[in-house]
């Protein structure tokens, strides 16, 4: 089951990265024998990272507000973070040293006509907008024919999320590489936790996945996290066909949390004649109701 403790999220988050180290990855002897324990013993964690004994159990158990940056630095370096997970690391430590809240439900988010217009003008290639959580907020024409295996459900906003993992059959038809994008949304969505682990609406999406999915609590359950970044997506459109994409994935900066995806191909590629039979294929499609609207209670 997906938890929403700050404490128990450091310290499973701690705890799985440190015992994916073997002592010689570290650079540390291993001394033979047999180690009661997978990875990093917390003492050898401490040693490399320069602290006592005793404040990296503290830590471990939870307890990060009192963490400097440079200590932070250190321990993420100790248990060779990348970059995702080092600010993953940071964002449960800033959490911890924030005042306790209770869970809170943010205002619904419009996307501001001007956005629209920008989505509107970009004809060639599929555009939408989503936010941390995986809710499409807005797409242009081509998006909403590209992604009308996801929006077939008529809940609003549609979800990628609840598409992978709640609709699996009809994901794993879309997405060729299915098992990556399994694991992609779950560690967003991990990392978009750890910004706002109070954020009621994410707090219940996790826990719908996680009741309905054993795929979702176990990659949940991995602790790993993963940033939105550009990349290559491939999916089987039902009526076009095969789309190896790039994507762009840009975030807002006038928009705080929202995020604003473009998928292309280079031309005279395949990908390319297939996204042309798209836009004809779109053009003749009634359109449907904006994303927005009809949100389930």
């Amino acid at each position: 089951m997906a938890t929403t403790d700050l404490r128990i999220d450091i310290r499973e988050f701690l705890s799985s990265r440190r015992a994916r180290i073997a002592p010689e990855r570290a650079g540390l002897p291993a001394y033979g024998g047999n180690r009661r324990v997978k990875g990093l013993r917390r003492e050898e964690v401490a040693l490399l990272a320069g602290v006592s004994v005793d404040y990296y159990v503290r830590m471990e158990r939870g307890s990060l507000a009192g963490a400097s940056d440079g200590v932070l630095d250190a321990l993420a370096s100790a248990l060779q973070l990348d970059e995702a997970e080092r600010d993953h690391l940071f964002h449960l430590a800033r959490q911890s040293r924030a005042p306790g809240g209770p869970r809170r439900r943010r205002p619904a988010v419009t996307v501001r006509p001007a956005l629209r217009r920008v989505l509107d003008a970009i004809t060639d290639a599929p555009a939408w907008i989503c936010n941390g959580r995986y809710d499409v907020l807005a797409t242009n024409h081509l998006a909403r024919a590209l992604y009308s295996p996801v929006l077939a459900d008529t809940r609003r906003p549609a979800n990628t999320a609840r598409f992978v993992y709640l609709d699996p059959g009809a994901a794993r038809t879309f997405f060729v590489d299915y098992d990556r994008i399994a694991c992609d949304v779950a560690a967003k969505l991990r990392m978009e936790a750890g910004r706002d682990p109070h954020d009621e609406e994410l707090i219940a999406l996790v826990g719908e996945l996680s009741t309905r999915s054993e795929l979702f609590r176990q990659r949940w359950a991995s602790q790993d996290v993963r940033l939105h970044r550009s990349g290559r997506k491939r999916v089987h459109h039902p009526v076009v066909g095969r789309l190896d994409l790039d994507v762009e994935s840009m975030e807002l900066s006038a928009e705080p949390g929202l995020l604003l995806n473009v998928y292309t191909a280079p031309v005279d590629t395949p990908t390319a004649d297939n996204l042309a039979l798209l836009a004809s294929w779109a053009a003749t499609r009634q359109a449907p109701a904006t994303e927005l609207e009809a949100h389930d209670g």
